[in-house]
């Protein structure tokens, strides 16, 4: 017994089910199948894609997923309670599946290559989120490529685009149409536009040194170099290098590849390069033969250059070789790389043509974290960070760094008694407090660990050596103090021993007693001399001594004046150490309060990374000084804090704000400063009016926000301390402070004076002191705060005003706040939010932002929200905005583009923002909405312009132009809520508008709007996939059908006024029953049975209405609307679907039937004729089936409907085919056509199509002379002629000599192409169309066709098979019986025919010439002759002549050929049995025929060789086949003669 099933309700197929059993149901694997019931083993139900079969299966062949029940039932369905975005990844697959067959089809090989890889990932990550191992990043980040892939395939393949949030699909009914169309415009403009990063960085890999000439060990130094400001950017990267040229540690990655991070978008520029400076070790010189000394020592090799503006371009997975060079002179080798890029050539040369360093170098763009996710093999591998000389353009709070960096610039030495210069070499020890080496502290670069020690590269003989060489030593801050760094100088001796020599040193400490650092920038530095002997481990002697030129005292002139020095250049880059006095004077303000005031003044001009540094402690610092001397530090103290304030508004230093927050959260201990703060505060805004210099008080109201969140947290500490004391003294003083504020902003300046700069600085930061009063007060306190504050502002004011923008900023983000979401303070602040709002959009300003607010505002109202609270909101805002939302988007919508076709930036992109908000708050309105805004209306006439307003809107919001294609759901959501206002406004169009209050206007308007909405392709269910149709079903249901019946409704309430609409409406009308809807149509239908009835009434027959079905019949199946069910809707007898009979079943009730069944009989017969030519227009090339519709088409205007403007119409259309197809002769026939319409008089004619406004006689002459140029391109002269004659005629009688004379000129030329150009005689073919599949022009019926030139019957043949690739050719020339007839295929019948000329008499006369006689052989012929030979009774074997007879077929056509067409339907079929003789006699005419003519030809000399006639005089003497002459001879009269049997065959 089957069962419903309870759980076991969703599931997927695991193998293919063929469904053999008796009501199975065949699966295929992977199909996902609703369960409805079950039944031992065996389910019953269907697959999701085709709901409409069910059936049963084995359950072994499901496998049961976990779903969520909808609407349970017999209408339930059903949802998988997978993850979301893995329900979305397997209907997308599904989709994409169909359609990536169809790419194949289409031979889009690039598309479906694409996809299938696509597709093949996004099944590869399907897996991992299913598998459920992913960490919760790592998940995010599949989740976000598979969203990315969706969209990707989707845009590629023109779907839909998806609204989401979190990589989860949105539904959009659970959440506000504001919020949708900000979700679908974040993913179009994601789409569009991917934001630029701000970050970079360069990854650095070295391969390798190639060169022919290595043997030593290499160090590469890479860093970036601005060679603008001559200046490293970064530390530098140090890669060791083994004697083959590769790195040593090879294993290591951290060793040899780095990342240069923090480059700013400034960093990416043309003039910023990345430098490799290569050092030797080994011996002084490179040529040097081996010896035995083993001292080795670092010397200059080489250096490369790139610029970092070539890798933007360039493609990162290749390998970059750069070429090294070497300096000319050694003593260049500090500035070699500022001769390579400014191509000094003189100064240096290559190192080698063969010798090159081989890097992969990459540019990577967003935060570091960000590359930790996306190139994750770059960091598990291993990469050493190389950093920034100095902070970043962002400083994070947290961030601790403690490098000291110092460049060793250059010396200045002795010779020390020595003929030649030295050799120097200095060595760099770091040396704590107690004189010991810090180990592993001196580090050369990134990418090898630090040393003890530090060597620089010898420069050979040169006793002012310049080395620019720059070390790092990341030395902790706590060892910082007492510190110093000494410098050995050597001299490196090149004899046998190598001996380096220590000759002098020098020294430098890293802090001052006071605490400072040592400052950046340049020291010179004393060089104390010693012998090598020398101890400096005793470092307390030397420290002593001056380190410096400018620390000697004055009197120390011996030091000044001594030659030797140093120069290094030091740069710390600390977030814990200051080298500014004055930051440590505040910071010690207790040691020397005398200083107080000074100390507070030169906080301002300290720089702001070092006051960031020490930000907890300058904040207790100024707070310490504010407890302690309130009275007479509190304004200083108050401007500090300010300065500070605004300090972190600066982008470098925002990210500091948090720092703050957590200090006045966590650390701040301030409880009676709030009583100074506000007092302050408020003496500030009491001066604003009066000072003449607002600059200032604008500082301090830009950092209300903060003063704000200390007075409010030292109020909480103070209660905190007291229990509450004083809590009325503080509501008054804020009470008091506010009512300063309100005063300072009802002052209206009349212009953008200093003081409305003022009020504009206060309003763009008031928004965000909201937070920190709903700590103190209660939400409606502070909402009437707010409310009070800004409703203080002045209200009128000019457009130019700075304030009229930030006053909606303000409304901006009091909307956007936490007090606002609120509904009980959003009742209070609602009123002054839409007056400034209303102002504003009326005024048509700053739109964007009105939109925005608006937006913002409507999200916060739920469609299920139920309080009354919120009802009366909808209230409010349907009140003051609906009326302007309707103008606005008006306004917009109709404003004139400007000439470069963009909107002004103000209007860009907001008309969907309003769009947005009207939709969403008709959604929210119910009846009691709607009954309170209809009765708002005072008159008719104001009700009625409101109805015209919203109709017109809504016919704006369904423009194709509306939303971007692909935003489908945006679209259904907008008719949803389009159909359920116009239910609504309905009922007031029947109460207000009817009967002796009828108004044409709006009821038109609501009938073109519904008409509109019907047609919208975005509703056309039939053109979507299965799966799309089946959503939008069971969501929205059919909306045309909604529509439709509401449109039967209101019609039949119309009762005498439907005439009003007769014949206006049928065009309208008749494009919905076009749409192929079943119900739609049975709907529709009986409207046009009432307008001809309505219609019959009032002027006793319905012309107009036929006259506008017809037109409007055409112009719609032009476009390519209706089908033959619609047709058929209009024919047939039987009650079609609904509850509505056909048209014609209505008709034969009414007293008026026979003109009615006349009319429905003309129309479907048009109908017939119009689907076939809209069947044939949508083929490619111009064959004989557009023609020959075209030609069928023209016909039945002319013959049945007699409409001469559409027969006319379609002369121009086939006339174009025509020409098109080069048939010049049917071209100049058809033309002909309309000529023949026209009278040689003056009656002036309209301009239409493409002929201006002309007189008749004019319009005549154009067309006689195109269609005699037509003729003569056809070489159809004898045509031509005529028509030049009746011109000429007519020139003549005008007394038009000179065009009479041209029109003479051109005749005489036809004459003479006639006599002397070759013309070819065409073949004709008969062509019978049998079978059903024919379409209704060409269905069973015969032609004959005028072939092209050259064209025999099987190049025939072979067209005719072309334009009909599904026809059946048939092999034989008999009459096809029934069967074939009604066959539900198509069958061709082709053969040649002879055409019967109607001339006799100039064909048979004598000395016609052959070029005259040609023209009369094949042109005006209406009869064809075909001939099948048989044989009657027994065949005579001597002489076959004797009893072979003919069966002469002779065809009649409705038209001659040629004519407008090249073929022509048989009118006429007459059938003839010719006997022997007859024959015979024929035979023998014709061949006499033939000889006169020949003979004819050798007597006019036309013929300059006489063969043919001598070999057709030999043929008739002494043939050799056949037997001759005799034969014909042989066939006696006796011969049983019948009398010719005329079989007629009339069509």
């Amino acid at each position: 017994m089957w069962i419903p099933t309870e759980h076991e309700k969703y599931g997927v197929v695991l193998a293919s089910f063929r469904g053999t059993v008796q009501n199975g149901l065949p699966l295929e694997i992977g199909d996902t199948v609703q369960i409805l019931e079950k039944c031992e083993g065996w389910f019953r139900g269907f697959v999701l894609k085709n709901p409409n079969a069910k059936g049963i299966f084995p359950s072994s062949y499901i496998h049961l997923k976990n779903a969520h029940i909808k609407n349970k039932g017999q209408f339930e369905t059903v949802v998988p309670t997978e993850d979301t975005v893995i329900t979305e990844m397997t209907g997308t697959l599904r989709e994409w599946g169909t359609m990536w067959k169809q790419l194949y089809v289409k031979n889009e090989g690039d598309l479906f290559h694409r996809l299938w890889h696509v597709m093949n990932e996004i099944l590869d990550l399907r897996r991992q989120v299913l598998v459920g191992h992913l960490t919760h990043d790592r998940m995010k980040d599949v989740k976000q490529h598979i969203t990315a892939r969706l969209d990707w395939g989707n845009e590629q393949l023109g779907l839909d685009l998806v609204p989401r949030s979190e990589f989860s699909m949105v539904d959009p009914d659970d959440i506000s149409i504001t919020e949708l169309y900000r979700l679908m415009e974040h993913r179009h403009r994601k789409k569009e536009t991917p934001a630029p990063a701000s970050t970079h960085h360069l990854f650095v890999h070295m391969k390798s040194l190639m060169s022919s000439n290595l043997g030593e060990e290499l160090e590469v130094f890479f860093y970036i170099y601005d060679s603008k400001e001559s200046r490293p950017l970064s530390e530098r990267f140090f890669v060791k290098l083994n004697k083959n040229g590769v790195p040593k540690s090879s294993e290591k990655t951290e060793r040899h590849c780095t990342l240069f991070v923090d480059l700013g978008s400034s960093d990416l520029r043309k003039d910023v390069y990345i430098i490799a400076h290569v050092i030797r070790i080994g011996r002084m010189g490179a040529g040097e033969k081996k010896n035995t000394c083993s001292v080795q020592y670092r010397r200059p090799f080489g250096c490369a250059v790139v610029s970092i503006a070539d890798l933007l371009t360039a493609d990162s997975k290749d390998d970059h070789l750069l070429k090294v060079y070497t300096c000319n002179t050694e003593s260049d080798w500090n500035q070699i790389h500022d001769n390579i890029i400014k191509k000094v050539n003189s100064r240096y040369n290559l190192s080698g043509s063969n010798t090159g360093l081989s890097v992969a170098l990459q540019l990577l763009h967003g935060d570091i974290d960000q590359l930790r996710r996306e190139y994750m093999a770059i960091f598990t591998r291993g990469v050493s960070i190389t950093r920034k000389l100095g902070f970043s353009d962002v400083i994070m709070p947290g961030e601790m760094r403690n490098d000291l960096y110092i460049t060793l610039d250059k010396g200045e030495f002795e010779k020390g008694g020595k003929t030649v210069a030295r050799n120097v070499e200095i060595t760099v020890y770091a040396l704590d407090v107690d004189g010991q080496i810090l180990r592993g502290h001196v580090a050369a670069g990134s990418g090898e660990p630090g040393v003890d020690e530090y060597h620089s590269f010898v420069l050979y003989h040169n006793n002012s050596p310049r080395w620019a060489e720059q070390i790092k030593l990341p030395i902790p801050v706590d060892m910082f103090r007492g510190s110093h760094v000494r410098f050995e100088f050597r001299h490196c001796s090149t004899k046998d021993k190598g001996e380096k020599k220590l000759f002098g040193f020098s020294f430098v400490p890293l802090m001052q007693d006071d605490g400072r650092t040592l400052p950046d920038g340049t020291h010179e530095l004393i060089v104390h001399k010693c012998e090598e002997n020398a101890n400096l481990h005793e470092c307390a002697r030397y420290l002593k001594l001056p380190y410096s030129k400018a620390n000697l005292p004055g009197n120390s002139l011996t030091m000044k004046n001594t030659k030797e020095s140093l120069w290094i250049t030091s740069f710390l880059c600390s977030t814990k150490l200051t080298q500014n006095g004055d930051m440590l004077d505040l910071l010690k303000w207790r040691a020397h309060p005398d200083r107080i005031n000074d100390c507070l003044s030169k906080l301002k001009e300290i720089d702001g990374s070092e006051i960031v540094k020490f930000l907890q402690d300058t904040l207790d610092t100024l707070f310490g000084i504010l407890d302690e001397s309130s009275q007479r530090y509190s304004l200083k103290v108050f401007d500090c804090l300010v300065h500070i304030i605004n300090l972190l508004q600066d982008s470098k230093f925002q990210h500091f704000k948090p720092v703050l927050d957590t200090y006045i959260e966590g650390h701040f201990s301030g409880a009676l400063s709030y009583r100074d703060l506000i007092k302050v505060l408020k003496w500030y805004v009491d001066r604003i009016i009066e000072a003449d210099h607002q600059e200032h008080i604008q500082q301090v109201l830009k950092a209300t926000e903060y003063i704000f969140k200390y007075i409010v947290r030292s109020r909480q500490l103070f209660a905190l301390t007291t229990g509450g004391q004083s809590e009325e003294e503080f509501r008054c003083c804020v009470h008091e402070l506010f009512m300063s504020i309100r005063f300072f902003l009802s002052q209206d300046s009349k212009g953008p004076g200093p003081i409305s700069h003022t009020q504009a600085v206060f309003l763009q930061m008031f928004p965000a002191v909201y937070g920190e009063l709903l700590k103190l007060f209660t939400v409606r306190e502070v909402a009437t705060f707010v409310s009070e504050t800004l409703g203080s502002l002045p209200s009128a004011s000019r457009a130019d005003c700075p304030l009229e923008a930030v006053k909606l900023q303000c409304i901006a983000k009091t909307v956007g706040s936490q007090l606002y979401t609120n509904t009980e303070s959003r009742c209070i602040l609602l009123p002054v939010v839409l007056r400034l709002i209303q102002t504003h959009m009326q005024e048509q300003r700053d739109v964007v932002m009105c939109a925005n607010i608006l937006t913002t505002m409507l999200s916060l109202i739920r469609r299920d929200d139920t309080e009354p609270a919120v009802s009366e909101e909808v209230d409010l805002i349907v009140e003051s905005m609906l009326t302007v939302l309707l103008t606005t988007i008006l306004e917009i919508s109709n404003r004139p583009q400007s000439t470069g076709g963009t909107m002004r930036p103000q209007y860009q992109d907001v008309t969907g923002e309003f769009v947005a908000c009207l939709l969403a708050l008709l959604k929210q309105m119910r009846d009691k909405h709607y009954q309170q805004l209809l009765q708002k209306f005072t008159s008719k006439d104001e009700l009625r312009d409101f109805l015209l307003q919203i109709f017109t809107v809504f016919r704006i919001l369904i423009r194709p132009e509306m939303f971007p294609k692909d935003w489908a759901v945006m679209r259904l959501v907008t008719n949803n809520v389009i159909i359920t206002t116009v239910l609504y406004l309905s009922d007031a169009l029947r109460k207000n508008f009817l009967n002796d209050k009828f108004d044409y206007k709006v009821w038109d308007s609501y009938f073109y709007l519904s008409v509109i909405f019907i047609n919208q392709p975005c509703l056309q269910l039939e053109t979507f996939s299965p799966s799309k149709r089946k959503k939008i079903l069971e969501k929205y249901g059919d909306m045309r059908v909604m529509m439709g019946c509401e449109i039967f409704s209101m019609w039949q309430n119309l009762g005498e006024h439907k005439l009003s609409f007769i014949p206006a409406m049928i065009g309208p009308f008749l494009e919905v029953t076009l749409v192929p809807q079943p119900d739609l149509r049975n709907v529709m239908i009986p409207i046009f049975h009432d307008m001809m009835d309505w219609e019959q009434r009032r002027s006793g027959n319905f012309k107009q209405v036929e006259a506008k079905l017809i037109d409007k019949l055409d112009s719609l199946m032009s476009e390519g609307k209706g089908d033959e069910t619609y047709r058929e809707l209009f024919n047939s007898i039987i009650p079609l679907f609904g509850p509505y009979p056909s048209l014609l079943k209505k008709i034969e009730r009414e007293t008026w039937r026979e003109s009615g069944i006349s009319l429905i009989a003309t129309v479907t017969r048009l109908m017939e004729r119009l689907l076939d030519y809209r069947d044939c227009m949508k083929l490619g090339e111009v064959d004989g089936k557009k023609i020959g519709c075209t030609v069928s088409l023209l016909n039945f205007y002319k013959m049945e409907l007699n409409k001469e403007e559409m027969y006319i119409r379609y002369i121009h259309k086939l006339y174009d085919l025509h020409l098109k197809a080069q048939n010049y002769t049917e071209a100049s026939y058809t033309l002909m056509l309309y000529d023949e319409l026209l009278e040689w008089s003056e009656r002036p004619l309209r301009e239409f199509l493409t002929y201006p406004m002309q007189s008749e006689w004019q319009r005549k002459e154009q067309l006689h002379l195109t269609i005699i140029q037509n003729f003569d391109r056809g070489k159809c002269w004898e045509n031509g002629i005529l028509l030049c004659r009746e011109l000429a005629d007519q020139y003549e009688a005008y007394y038009d000599y000179r065009n009479l004379s041209k029109m003479r000129m051109m005749e005489a030329s036809l004459y003479d192409k006639i006599m002397d150009q070759q013309r070819l005689e065409p073949e004709f073919f008969r062509v019978g169309f049998y079978g059903k599949k024919f379409p209704f022009f060409l269905r069973n019926k015969e032609f004959v066709c005028r072939g092209h030139d050259y064209e025999r019957l099987e190049a025939f043949q072979q067209r005719m098979l072309n334009e009909f690739p599904h026809a059946i050719t048939m092999q034989h020339a008999n009459q096809p019986d029934q069967s074939i007839y009604q066959a539900e295929a198509q069958y061709l019948q082709i053969y040649a025919v002879t055409p019967i000329p109607d001339s006799q008499d100039v064909l048979q006369r004598d000395g016609v010439p052959d070029n005259i006689k040609s023209y009369y052989k094949v042109n005006h012929i209406w009869r064809f002759r075909y001939d099948r030979p048989f044989h009657k009774g027994s065949k005579d074997k001597e002489n076959e002549f004797k009893s072979l007879w003919v069966e002469r077929t002779t065809l009649t056509l409705v038209q001659s050929l040629p004519g407008i067409s090249r073929w022509f339907e048989v009118e006429k079929r007459e059938l003839v049995e010719v006997s022997p003789l007859e024959n015979a006699i024929e035979v023998l005419e014709n061949k006499n025929l033939q000889l006169r003519t020949l003979i004819a030809q050798c007597q006019t000399r036309q013929m300059s060789n006489i063969n043919p006639l001598t070999m057709c005089l030999n043929g008739v003497i002494d043939a050799a086949v056949n037997g001759g002459l005799a034969r014909y001879q042989e066939v006696q009269p006796t011969a049983v003669y019948n009398p010719p049997a005329v079989l007629p065959r009339q069509k």
